[in-house]
């Protein structure tokens, strides 16, 4: 893993964060360990996660605090997983001024551990909890506004800060409850996003509920798609060197995860 500080801009990720069990799966931890490996080493990680929609925009885990188990009836077990990251003072404090130097108001909540879609993730990423972890809310869902987040949040990424927009591709737990394998709504908008994405179309992106086929059925809320939306803020200018580093399903749901730059 090359040092972030002499590795130039750092990538911007999307990625699928799956749930507390994915631990337990046979393929996709190593997915997650092996892309990581490739990564230029960040000095911080800011996380946005599907799992935080706090208005105005907040900053929680400005310094190691307990996680956030945001998940009922799993075992036990999934309720002792530790990941006492160091919190990123110095990170809070330059998105916090980024944010309010545009405009756009910023709370400070450090009482607020990462919660599951920051820390199933980085558990297998960064294991050893040794890198400064920010995680940043969702001050809406609107696609618009969160690009513009991201797009102020670009230069954080010329100072080693790894961007994470954690979600899930496809996300119904619903319908999945009412049939098994791999349902068409969710391949469908898997292989749509995917050709939007390669084809750099954001206009079709930002308005994926009217333009996907089966988007109402692959998010009926949208909240785990729209990490994405920072993401490519954030990676404005780099779209055309997006690849889905991960890609296939997890219980029928759409797991791909995507770098830019």
């Amino acid at each position: 893993m090359r040092d972030g500080a002499s590795a130039g801009r750092m990538p911007a990720l999307y990625l699928s964060h799956g749930a507390p069990p994915l631990a337990d799966d046979a393929l996709w931890p190593g997915q997650l360990a092996a892309w990581s490996a490739e990564l230029p080493r960040p000095r911080a990680i800011l996380m946005v996660s599907a799992h935080w929609e706090e208005a105005p925009l907040a900053l929680g885990a400005t310094r190691t605090v307990p996680l956030v188990y945001d998940f009922w009836g799993f075992p036990e077990h999934y309720y002792r997983v530790r990941y006492a990251a160091p919190g990123a003072p110095a990170l809070a404090e330059r998105v916090r001024s980024t944010l309010r130097g545009a405009g756009l108001p910023v709370r400070d909540m450090p009482e607020r551990g990462l919660d599951h879609g920051a820390y199933v993730p980085l558990v297998e990423m960064y294991p050893d909890a040794d890198i400064p972890v920010l995680q940043m809310s969702m001050p809406s869902l609107d696609p618009v506004r969160l690009m513009e987040i991201g797009r102020r949040l670009a230069p954080l990424r010329d100072e080693g800060v790894l961007i994470v927009g954690s979600g899930f591709f496809t996300h119904n737990l619903a319908a999945l409850r009412h049939q098994g394998g791999t349902p068409a709504w969710s391949a469908e908008f898997d292989h749509w996003g995917r050709e939007a994405l390669e084809a750099q179309d954001v206009d079709a992106l930002l308005d994926f509920t009217s333009k996907s086929p089966a988007a109402h059925l692959a998010h009926p809320r949208t909240e785990h798609f729209a990490p994405l939306f920072v993401t490519l803020g954030a990676a404005e200018g780099q779209l055309g060197s997006q690849r889905s580093v991960i890609d296939g399903f997890w219980l029928g749901l759409a797991k791909r995860s995507v770098q830019f730059g």
